[in-house]
């Protein structure tokens, strides 16, 4: 039976005043982070913050296994004395939050510790995040979290940190992305970028970096379809698997300059790397601690184990020969064999924004059908005057819906072409979640909800369309276009969640990676399709042409 360490906190600046919590689950066994989760929730006084946090730890560690055993450590006495029922709750405003969280797990999976609050530091920060949030009327979004790089050096250092003692020694392996959170990853990675430049790999490190972003969003942090940029409390540690593969090519790359050199595509990876995330998080100012952090050498030692484990990790893959074509991916990253003839090339634009995209709700195939916003179109016009200069689409395909095909329509009278219409770029359905925020449908819909944060095959409330049909239904697309399109440059206009999901097919990644992905309005990716059925992935929200 799986074990899982579930570390909760929650403050109020006030008491009562603005409030939010923190959680964080491990896995008990190698005290690996699986889960991170924060919230804003108004004012509240400090024990509901941290009740709340109880309660949204105790529900993402039953999405990851309804099977397992937890063990609950806290910094609150009385949170933890009252759950373990040696104190009485006289509260009326803990007594239902109390009775949540019992009925989470059945009785007997789930024991109670407290802690001293120097060891419960990463989830204190994810509170104090969720509150800083709250201050700028906004929700706290995981793709902004530094909460587990701010307490991986001092755990590397020897103190208590985030592990604490809850799983014994601190894991000598770098956790997986689910693990580490999206400040961790960007961190290592920045190092690893760092010493592949000393070593004169080139553009290979971009490449590997804008792979491993296909890890990242915003899934703990953002649903798949326009809601992007959401917090969420749920995903799933499998996509650690999707960050491995792409640190490998990056560990390859750096064995191998010769083959770096040779690369006919290093214009492409120069724009992978302008394009790459965390340099784009470092410029914008909204991860500069985490960048700081990295370029301090705080997470050198989570860098170095990836650098050292990626080779091995890649040699027993191939030993294995569990999949041939990720293989020979990780053998020649971003390159064909020369008799394969120019790819069939996808570039990915997401639509313009609408009215509803900042305000992050689900704005699937099923809705409203917005319209471009002004800003909208002033991003498919900076967009479309970017691809004329780069001169290299030679048709245009958009999605059926009114956003998509506004914003077609703008970069295809740029560039003097037609547009084309394809149902199978269109973008999820969500059922009754359309228009919605991620919050609202987390009140309204919490099983649904956590049912499809867990599956590819659930659908959203009211009868949506699962991530697997959307799969089945873009691998279809793909074929079409690409036979239709050998040897060209296809503009293709769609959505948050087809892009995602191309993507993640080109890398062979499981489908939790679409909780891993960032995708900005108006941005660019490419993926590249070659005749012997591999493919590269060669840019990731690329948004450099929107600022």
């Amino acid at each position: 039976m799986r074990e899982f360490i579930v570390e909760a906190d929650g403050g109020s600046r006030g008491n009562p005043g603005p409030a939010g919590y923190g959680a964080v689950v491990r896995d008990a066994a190698t005290g690996e982070t699986l889960r991170e989760t924060a919230e804003y929730i108004g004012v509240a006084t400090n024990n509901v913050a941290e009740y709340r946090g109880l309660l949204a730890g105790l529900r993402a560690a039953h999405a990851l296994d309804p099977a397992a055993t937890v063990h609950v450590r806290m910094d609150s006495k009385l949170v933890v004395e009252q759950m373990s029922g040696r104190w009485k709750i006289k509260h009326p405003d803990m007594k239902p939050l109390a009775a949540q969280a019992a009925r989470v797990f059945p009785p007997g999976r789930v024991t109670y510790e407290w802690m001293p609050r120097a060891q419960n530091k990463h989830a204190d920060r994810l509170a104090n995040e969720a509150m800083d949030a709250g201050a700028r009327g906004e929700q706290w979004s995981e793709t902004e979290s530094t909460a587990e790089l701010d307490t991986a050096g001092e755990v590397a250092a020897g103190g208590a940190g985030a592990y604490g003692s809850a799983a014994g020694a601190v894991p000598q392996e770098p956790p997986g992305d689910a693990a580490a959170g999206a400040a961790r990853v960007r961190g290592a990675l920045a190092e690893g970028r760092a010493a592949a430049a000393a070593a004169g790999s080139g553009p290979d490190a971009a490449r590997a970096s804008t792979a491993a972003r296909a890890s990242t969003e915003s899934g703990r942090g953002v649903p798949a379809g326009e809601a992007s940029g959401s917090a969420t409390d749920d995903a799933d540690a499998r996509a650690a698997r999707a960050v491995e593969g792409a640190r490998a090519v990056q560990a390859d790359a750096d064995g191998d300059t010769r083959a770096a050199k040779a690369d006919t595509g290093a214009g492409a990876g120069a724009r992978a790397e302008k394009a790459d995330p965390e340099t784009r998080a470092a410029e914008s100012g909204a991860e500069t601690r985490a960048a700081q952090a990295a370029k301090s050498g705080s997470d050198t030692r989570a860098a170095q184990a990836v650098k050292a484990g990626a080779k091995t990790r890649v040699a027993q893959a191939v030993k294995a020969g569990s999949d041939t074509r990720a293989a020979k991916t990780v053998a020649a990253p971003g390159w064909a064999p020369a008799d394969m003839g120019a790819p069939a090339t996808f570039v990915l634009l997401r639509h313009g924004e609408t009215p509803l995209t900042p305000q992050k709700r689900f704005s699937g195939s099923g809705g409203t059908d917005p319209s471009l916003s002004d800003t909208g179109r002033e991003q498919a016009e900076r967009a479309a005057a970017m691809l004329a200069r780069r001169g290299t689409i030679q048709a245009v395909v958009s999605s059926p819906l009114a956003r998509t095909r506004e914003t077609a329509g703008i970069v295809a009278a740029r560039l003097g072409l037609d547009v084309s219409i394809d149902d199978g770029l269109r973008e999820t359905d969500f059922g009754a979640w359309e228009g919605l925020t991620f919050a609202e449908v987390r009140e309204r819909h919490p099983e649904d909800l956590n049912a499809w944060l867990a599956s590819p095959d659930a659908e959203p409330t009211g009868g949506g369309e699962s991530f697997a049909a959307t799969a089945t239904r873009l691998a279809a697309t793909r074929d079409k276009l690409v036979a239709a399109h050998a040897g060209r440059t296809v503009l293709l206009v769609t959505h948050v969640t087809p892009i995602k999901t191309l993507v993640r097919l080109a890398l062979g990644a499981p489908p939790e990676s679409l909780f891993r992905m960032e995708l900005s309005a108006a941005s660019l990716s490419v993926v590249a399709y070659y005749a012997d059925g591999n493919a590269s992935v060669r840019l990731l929200n690329d948004t450099s042409h929107l600022r």
